[in-house]
């Protein structure tokens, strides 16, 4: 702002007591028409003065006003995307090859057991391979014997038997290997691999995502119920909010939400998706669920987080920003541009929500309005009259 006598311009002594924010009537207006029209704030800047102050106009306008109800939350893992890994056998930990923290692709092995009941399963499959290799082969025998009437029919039917209990006992080993997480190739190759990978068993992750607990080590004794490992993908989280018994007519699924961190270091919108029918036994509270992108990882389950979820939406006549209103002893003030002066004009308002302000009375639609700016502007003023009754 340059140095040269002010262009602030005040009508009687109001104007210092307005810059100030100072005395002034105890009765508060009910209309901007009740203000005194001779206690009048206005002062001219330049292009260049605007631009210096920061100030930023609109002009005043219809729009909707998003009322919203605040709740307490907390960032949670999404379930779908939640996995805890539990060997499919007993057996001693060979190796461990992930720790908490670290990423992990589907399918990388996690971990390798060494299991004498996995050794037995497979070799049960073998001999079964085995025994059914020959069943077939006595049978095919017996048929030809019996074809050229040197075999009996019984010898015929009892090699049939054979092959068909044969048979049976080979899909069953084969569905054994099957419900421990092998697929048919492995197992038809089974009969390749060498003598020590029978007693292996790979513990493998079955999504790509993070490990966020890990509870086996080297040489640790486990069985087909150990929790050894749980993965989650944290591409995307659930935000819980407690919901109020009073509050639950106005929650619905649909209803836009604003998400903020505690100390508001994090802000995201979201939309619930699921609000649950029933209380919690000791909470009181039922579960407004916003499912919500974590690319970026900064969402952590465990985090506390409040969520302003829009209740109502209200069409105004007249709504604007709320960093345009200043309030001078009980009454609503906005700096109107007229050309190249700004005016102080009083207003009434009514609903406000953390943005916005309607205005019942005071500005018209299509007036130009400090937006953002105004405190600044007040305080330049306040300044700049202080200034000039020093220099007087």
């Amino acid at each position: 702002m340059n140095n040269h006598p002010t262009f602030v311009r005040y009508i009687g002594v109001f104007l210092v007591m307005v810059a100030s924010g100072c005395g002034g009537s105890d009765v508060e207006p009910t209309s901007a028409d009740d203000f005194n029209e001779e206690e009048v704030l206005s002062v001219s800047l330049t292009a260049e003065e605007i631009q210096e102050l920061g100030l930023q106009t609109m002009p005043a306008s219809s729009g909707t006003l998003e009322m919203t109800q605040s709740f307490p939350g907390e960032v949670m893992v999404n379930q779908d995307r939640y996995v805890h890994i539990v060997p499919r056998v007993k057996g001693i930990v060979e190796s461990v090859a992930f720790s908490e923290g670290d990423r992990v692709v589907s399918g990388e092995v996690l971990a390798i057991l060494d299991s004498r009941e996995l050794a037995d399963i497979k070799s049960n499959y073998l001999a079964s391979v085995e025994r059914a290799d020959i069943a077939e082969q006595i049978f095919e025998r017996e048929q030809g014997l019996l074809d050229r009437g040197i075999s009996s029919e019984s010898e015929f039917l009892d090699a049939r038997q054979n092959v068909t209990e044969a048979m049976i006992a080979l899909r069953s080993a084969t569905q054994k290997l099957l419900s421990l997480g092998f697929s048919e190739s492995y197992i038809s190759d089974l009969p390749k691999q060498p003598d020590h990978a029978l007693v292996h068993f790979e513990l493998t992750a079955p999504m790509s995502g993070l490990v966020l607990e890990r509870h086996i080590s080297q040489g640790e004794s486990v069985d087909d119920v150990s929790d050894a490992f749980a993965l989650a993908d944290l591409s995307d989280v659930w935000i819980d909010l407690s919901i109020f018994q009073e509050q639950l007519d106005s929650v619905r699924e649909g209803q836009k939400a604003i998400i903020t961190s505690t100390g508001n270091r994090l802000s995201a919108e979201g939309q619930i998706k699921f609000l649950r029918s029933t209380l919690g036994e000791e909470t009181r509270t039922a579960v407004a669920r916003i499912v919500l992108d974590n690319a970026s990882g900064r969402w952590r389950p465990g985090m506390f987080v409040n969520g302003d979820i829009t209740v109502d939406e209200i069409e105004i006549d007249i709504l604007v920003e709320r960093s345009a209103i200043i309030t001078h002893d009980g009454t609503d003030v906005v700096f109107i541009q007229e050309d190249d002066r700004f005016v102080a004009q009083p207003v009434v308002t009514d609903r406000v929500n953390d943005t916005h302000v309607e205005i019942v009375s005071g500005l018209t639609a299509g007036q130009i309005y400090v937006s953002h700016g105004a405190f600044t502007l007040k305080a330049e003023l306040a300044k700049s009259e202080l200034s000039d009754d020093h220099s007087h």
